[in-house]
């Protein structure tokens, strides 16, 4: 059984899922970001492999992408980090990113590194489900990741049960069709995870999008298995020296 299956088996609400930036506010930072999330709470990590075109990031990510770039983050430094990441890391760990920098790696080097430093699943928002399908699941699951596709209010019910068909370990549920960080209307959300909901779907549902606090949190909780905290995570990093504390304090003030 996978972690995310595993996770999901034993807990199926109120799940939280934190997304980092992979060597940021530091270099270094990405295995004692990780940790200090494991520690805090969070159930779910999902790393983010900078990326100089980030189209489904706000700007509080793209920035953070970009220090981690300039600091010297690439997807071989990230694999080197993560080589022990399991002698530290118990919980999930999905890799969030964009395909250029995947191809220009090498797609099943991508996968093999992937599963041999213990990730467990892949988000890649811009990778289209045709080509997917065709052209790089066989790969992904011959190396044991699950892969996550994203679905918005605006997505067709046919299209949202053919993208959970795709998907496996979780379908991430984007609320609304905006870039990550920007403020929601919850009512709209929970009338649109509610029709989701309706829908039987295979695999537990986590909302992502304007989730920052303990309200946004239950509020998304409500229709779904959980929910992904991303930009408001990034910002209670911003100028801190103890990652430990300040990631401790905001996951308190998520879950209360």
């Amino acid at each position: 059984m996978s972690r995310l299956k595993d996770l999901f088996a034993q807990k199926q609400k109120n799940v939280l899922n934190v997304y980092c930036t992979a060597g940021f506010p530091h270099l270094e930072s990405t295995l004692p970001v990780m940790e200090a999330l494991q520690a805090g709470g969070a159930d779910i990590i999902e790393l983010g492999m900078p990326y100089s075109d980030p189209l489904a990031d706000g700007e509080v990510i793209q920035n953070s992408g970009t220090i981690a770039l300039q600091g010297g983050m690439t997807l071989s430094v990230l694999f080197e980090q993560l080589k022990q990441m399991r002698t530290r890391i118990q919980v999930p760990v999905v890799l969030m990113g964009y395909m250029n920098p995947v191809l220009q790696y090498g797609f099943e080097k991508f996968c093999a590194d992937a599963a041999a430093a213990g990730v467990d699943g892949l988000i890649l928002p811009d990778l289209p489900p045709f080509e997917f399908e065709a052209s790089y699941k066989a790969v992904v699951e011959q190396y044991g990741l699950n892969f996550i596709f994203l679905v918005t209010p605006e997505t067709s019910e046919a299209r949202v049960r053919q993208l959970d068909s795709l998907s496996s370990g979780f379908l991430y549920a984007v609320s609304s069709s905006s870039t990550t960080g920007n403020e929601k209307d919850f009512a709209a959300v929970e009338a649109y995870l509610e029709r989701l909901q309706g829908y039987g779907l295979k695999n537990p549902v986590l909302v992502g999008f304007g989730i920052k606090d303990q309200d946004t949190f239950s509020r998304a909780c409500k229709y779904a298995n959980g929910a992904i905290i991303g930009s408001a995570y990034i910002k209670a990093l911003e100028g801190k020296t103890d990652i430990a504390a300040a990631t401790r304090s905001f996951i308190k003030n998520v879950l209360g």
